[in-house]
């Protein structure tokens, strides 16, 4: 979808400055919104890519003035509601005003929480054979779904080269849209900085991007 959270190649949002030693959690609500986030996610409710839209279709105001780990938190709220898995009352007492509906499966607790950090494989069965080949000239789809996309705005209409094929995988479009694990192939493309920015693009310089095969045609 396009939404404010598209940020690739946009301009004004100053310089990024990397803390070498910076900590993974500055308070103990972060660290509990991290963990609860990857709890739920082991309960079968969703997945990655389905976690990943509510975070886009956060209002932008909301968005762009909510911390990383302020945006999971409000995710976790949403998706809950969504599920009815919470009530509105519930969230605002910060009790259980009941038994709750069974999850899909049991959440990872205790010392098997920390197995939830780790991403499952999202490997799928082709259907058919890689429609494109290494070097080849692709063009990426000037695309605009109303629902989850992995495709940056930034590259959509613009013309790079395959690099390299990383598999067959869920496709997330299709995961947020329609609930189904579709395997699609997934490749590196690589696209010259004058290609997407224009003269003004730095020397040299080149981006490359993992991109799955509908959002991909024959330049």
């Amino acid at each position: 979808m396009n939404g404010v959270h598209d940020m690739g190649g946009m301009d004004g949002f100053g310089h990024v400055a990397p803390d070498p030693h910076e900590v993974p959690f500055h308070d103990d609500w972060q660290a509990r919104s991290f963990a609860l986030n990857r709890v739920m996610g082991s309960a079968g409710e969703w997945n990655i890519d389905v976690g990943r839209y509510w975070i886009e279709t956060l209002p932008p105001a909301v968005y762009l003035s909510s911390s990383y780990y302020k945006k999971w938190f409000l995710r976790l709220e949403r998706l809950c509601l969504d599920r009815g898995l919470v009530s509105e009352s519930e969230l605002v007492s910060g009790h259980s005003s009941g038994p709750g509906r069974p999850l899909k499966r049991k959440p990872l607790s205790g010392p098997k929480a920390g197995v939830g950090i780790s991403r499952p494989n999202y490997d799928q069965p082709s259907r058919a054979p890689a429609v494109f080949e290494i070097g080849q000239k692709v063009r990426a789809r000037n695309i605009h779904p109303r629902s989850h996309t992995r495709l940056p705005r930034f590259a959509r209409g613009h013309i790079g080269t395959i690099e390299r094929i990383q598999g067959c995988h869920t496709f997330p479009d299709a995961m947020v849209e329609k609930g189904i694990e579709q395997g699609e192939w997934l490749y590196t493309v690589v696209f010259d900085g004058r290609e997407l920015w224009g003269p003004d693009a730095e020397d040299g310089a080149t981006v490359s991007i993992e991109a799955f095969e509908p959002y991909l045609e024959p330049a």
